[in-house]
């Protein structure tokens, strides 16, 4: 698995660029110091992984992350947790703030490491079809028949989603708007570009996050008034 670091910052760059190297085996195979060298690299190279900056000039890392392959995972790297929200709306596997802890470092790698696995050993699955109170997927080469109301949550993956029910999470090939349209609509609410919750395992909310178990969802701003409406009486907190 090969990545990217982009940052202004050359002090940033190097520091980030030496902990990779020794906290995983990931190949890295470029350092930008700005994203539109880093686009110009994505034209004809394949990037599993991108660790990116997001205040830069000429074209900051939110607006980077909006043209880049569904393919590729982002991990942001920045010292302003304001953006943190909108990294999760373009499907951001994590977020570091700066200056970032070695521990917290190896823990991001090892979610993309297990994303990317997850991604590649389900490449070929496809979405077979759904029932009347039941979906029916393929994962990991099997068949899965996932009772509707067994699944908690679904987030979207780029081109994947991964299903949480109450006692698994399968991965399976399909997008996440499609998956909506197959699942109940009296009990699923679509709340963020990457998440579709089953409000029947809602433990507690707040403005911003969904919490289900030990799960933390963000709710995303287009998505937050549709579900303050049928779900908290229509009031914000």
């Amino acid at each position: 698995m090969n990545c990217i670091i982009v940052d202004d910052e050359p002090l940033a760059r190097e520091e980030l660029q030496i902990m990779v190297r020794e906290l995983s085996e990931l190949e890295v195979s470029g350092v930008f110091s700005n994203a539109l060298s880093a686009l110009d690299f994505l034209k004809t190279n394949t990037v599993d992984l991108i660790f990116l900056d997001i205040e830069m000039p000429k074209l900051n890392g939110l607006d980077f992350a909006a043209q880049i392959s569904g393919q590729t995972l982002l991990i942001f790297t920045t010292a302003y947790a304001q953006y943190a929200l909108k990294s999760y709306e373009l499907d951001a596997l994590d977020y570091l703030l700066k200056p970032i802890e070695p521990r917290r470092l190896e823990k991001a790698i090892l979610k993309s490491l297990t994303y990317k696995k997850l991604l590649t050993e389900s490449a070929k699955n496809t979405f077979e079809g759904s029932n009347e109170d039941f979906l029916m997927i393929k994962s990991e080469r099997r068949y899965h028949k996932i009772n509707f109301k067994n699944i908690r949550f679904i987030e979207g993956l780029k081109d994947y989603v991964v299903i949480y029910t109450q006692k698994e999470k399968l991965i399976t090939a399909m997008n996440l708007k499609n998956i909506h349209q197959k699942v109940p609509a009296s009990t699923f609410l679509r709340v963020s570009k990457s998440y579709v919750v089953n409000v029947s395992f809602i433990d507690s909310f707040d403005n911003h996050t969904i919490y289900i178990d030990e799960f933390e969802i963000p709710i995303g701003e287009v998505y937050k008034h549709d579900f303050f409406d049928k779900y908290g009486g229509g009031l914000l907190l």
